[in-house]
């Protein structure tokens, strides 16, 4: 029993051995000595400088690593981090340590009413900011974007990835005109033609308020958006994509819906500059995304370090769907970039 009780005790104090060589002891990856953020639960509220004033944004720092810190971009754009809470449930017990991050707009950060700030290389610079604050850098910075969050992270990458050693682009293709077209051409007719009828109908009349317009998109959402009835949808996703959405930012920029892309972003491609990636890159897409999973994995190989998770079971919020996969092809990806150092 002894024996037993002194082994049980000696593997407690390690995190699964994932990653290459010395991974965090257990006490090691909760301990807050020598940081700042620890008296109010690893949250700070990081200053930005934007061309129109300066405001403030929310970050929550989970866990110790110095090689592998993970910065996420939430979607929306105007959505929260909330959705990602689900990461809890896997990457600390694999020693990861990530920081979930509200974009300026979004709800646990200043919500400055202004046009002019829904810009994409403004939010860029955001992002850096953000990045020069958390002090992460090239020989421990994997930057995580998901569905706008993965245009963020394209973008920050073609303008500022010599502070990267990874990149994670999730559920979002390189080409917002191509996603129109796969909305069209795929998603738009497998919709009850009378509903896609009157869709077009409200869309026209640019009548988004009406509680007809979402409730036609149902079906839509619970097959390609979160493969369960919505009524079982996770609590954070309802909270990040629901309840807390600011439309003020996510309408101008993306549209009203999740079933094609207009507003901002309506003429985005950077398709053909995916050359210029040289960091390691995941690519991630699933088979009922919104998003065309065959393009994606035409991304992963025009990346020069470029690879492809394809999830079978999953739809554009994949890490609930079809989340074992997911998760296990995100770890392997770190372990691979961890032990290539």
């Amino acid at each position: 029993m002894f024996r037993f009780l002194f082994a049980l005790s000696i593997g407690l104090l390690f995190v699964s051995p994932l990653f290459a060589a010395d991974p965090p002891t257990l006490r090691g990856y909760h301990s807050n000595a020598n940081r700042s953020d620890a008296w109010q639960g690893g949250v700070r509220m990081i200053p930005i400088h934007t061309p129109v004033g300066d405001f403030r944004v929310w970050t929550r720092r989970v866990g110790n690593n110095p090689r592998i810190k993970v910065l996420l971009l939430h979607g929306g754009p105007g959505a929260t981090h909330e959705p990602f809470e689900v990461f809890d449930s896997f990457l600390p017990a694999e020693g990861v340590e990530y920081y979930y991050y509200d974009q300026l707009g979004s709800y646990y950060s200043d919500q400055p009413d202004d046009p002019k700030l829904l810009a994409i290389d403004r939010f860029v610079d955001e992002v850096e900011q953000v990045r020069q604050a958390l002090g992460l850098d090239k020989d421990n910075f994997y930057l995580l974007g998901h569905s706008w969050g993965g245009i963020l992270a394209m973008e920050y990458a073609l303008k500022h990835q010599e502070h990267l050693k990874g990149l994670v682009i999730s559920n979002m293709m390189s080409s917002i005109p191509a996603y129109n077209r796969y909305a069209n051409d795929v998603l738009m007719p497998q919709l009850d033609p009378a509903a896609l009828a009157e869709l077009r109908r409200l869309d026209a009349a640019k009548d988004y308020a009406n509680p007809r317009f979402e409730e036609l998109l149902v079906p839509h959402y619970e097959q390609h958006f979160l493969r369960r009835p919505i009524a079982e949808w996770p609590e954070p996703v309802l909270r990040g994509f629901v309840k807390h959405l600011n439309r003020k930012v996510y309408v101008p920029m993306q549209g009203p819906s999740e079933l094609g892309a207009g507003g901002v972003l309506a003429d985005w491609d950077r398709t053909g500059e995916l050359a210029r990636i040289t960091v390691p890159t995941l690519v991630i897409g699933a088979k009922y995304d919104t998003m065309d999973p065959a393009w994606m994995e035409m991304m992963s190989k025009r990346l020069p370090h470029g690879e492809y998770l394809y999830l079978r079971n999953g739809s554009h919020a994949a890490f609930y769907d079809d989340q074992d996969a997911y998760f296990a092809g995100l770890l392997k990806f770190l372990r691979e970039v961890d032990g290539a150092r």
